[in-house]
């Protein structure tokens, strides 16, 4: 288990370093030091390099897209509703960057940062541990708050990703990464033969905006039913019949599990697929073309979370850090070889 650690270009006068840890099979993980994005998760599979996430080959186009690819995303991830929350009976205003909402952490959230990354390698794991002390003028978040991202790949091909904080007060913690995925053959351009299968029987309703209302939908037989795996292509048909729609960008409500998947993705010829696994009760996906070339959804991205705007809908689950308490979440992605 190695870790190699080069540049990566440089981004407002820094230098962005790209970590590439690689097990005794020739799987790799690369995270970048830049909003401590998955870069690279990649395995051998006969004679040929199989990626499995989208990725880009340049920092430029990560400064440069509006994706979130890859990115480690907070202090929460997705949409507060009129970015107003109440903490300790107070109000508290964040920075609203989409339709009068907050958003992935605003404009100075985690994926903005650039953090320090130290490599460290063992017997049957390597990784890298990123820290980061982000004040809250800064971000807007109550509290100062003392991050810490640790990316490690095993031997046996998984990828877990843990978010630990520290807060100097009352503040609010719900981190995701933001991968996407395409475990398809070839130039990865298309997610129609790719499958998604989701550990939930519900969804939550959205408004106009996408903020959730706190109602929870019943999924069954509809094209949000992902239930059991369902090839993209047919989901995307499906929702057309139903209600003109036209992409995914739902969350649904998943059972927390370390031993079952609350997730998995795969390709429909069955060569491969990875399973996701979190210790929260939400999942988000997002179908996506990265290649912003008009073409087909190319990407489908999995955001592991507590359920979105759950500071206002308690049924959700809380999300609250108290002040001087330290807590971690992890999610964990295991990828499974085919026939």
């Amino acid at each position: 288990m190695t870790v190699t650690v080069e540049d990566f270009g440089s981004h407002q006068g820094t230098t962005v370093q790209r970590f590439v840890a690689t097990n005794q099979k020739g799987t790799r993980m690369a995270v970048l030091s830049l909003g401590a994005t998955w870069q690279e998760f990649s395995v051998i599979e006969g004679t040929k390099r199989q990626q499995l996430i989208y990725q880009f080959d340049n920092l430029a186009a990560y400064v440069a897209t509006d994706s979130q690819l890859g990115k480690v995303i907070g202090r929460v991830a997705g949409r507060i509703k009129d970015g107003q929350v109440e903490l300790n009976g107070q109000p508290v205003q964040l920075e609203t960057t989409e339709k009068g909402n907050a958003i992935h952490g605003g404009s100075h959230g985690f994926s903005t940062l650039n953090f320090v990354g130290q490599p460290f390698e063992t017997a049957t794991s390597s990784g890298i541990t990123f820290t980061r002390k982000i004040p809250s003028a800064l971000d807007q978040y109550p509290g100062d708050l003392t991050l810490t991202v640790t990316y490690t790949l095993t031997a046996d091909d998984e990828v877990t990703i843990e978010f630990t904080a520290h807060s100097t007060a009352d503040t609010l913690f719900n981190p995701t990464n933001h991968v996407y995925w395409n475990v398809t053959d070839g130039q990865q351009s298309s997610i129609e033969q790719q499958w998604l299968r989701i550990n939930g029987s519900q969804r939550a309703e959205l408004r106009a905006d996408k903020t959730p209302t706190g109602k929870l939908l019943a999924v069954k037989g509809s094209a949000y039913d992902f239930t059991a795996a369902k090839p993209m292509g047919a989901a995307l048909q499906q929702l057309a019949q139903e209600n003109g729609g036209t992409e995914f960008d739902d969350a649904y409500r998943v059972e927390p599990s370390a031993t079952t998947p609350i997730a998995a993705v795969g390709d429909v010829a069955g060569n491969r697929h990875v399973e996701i696994f979190s210790e929260r009760n939400g999942l988000v996906i997002y179908t996506a073309n990265l290649a912003n070339n008009g073409g087909a959804y190319d990407a489908l991205a999995t955001e592991a979370q507590v359920l979105p705007d759950s500071v206002h809908h308690a049924q959700f689950g809380s999300i609250v850090l108290p002040a001087g308490m330290t807590t971690s979440t992890s999610i964990r992605y295991r990828y499974v070889a085919g026939k």
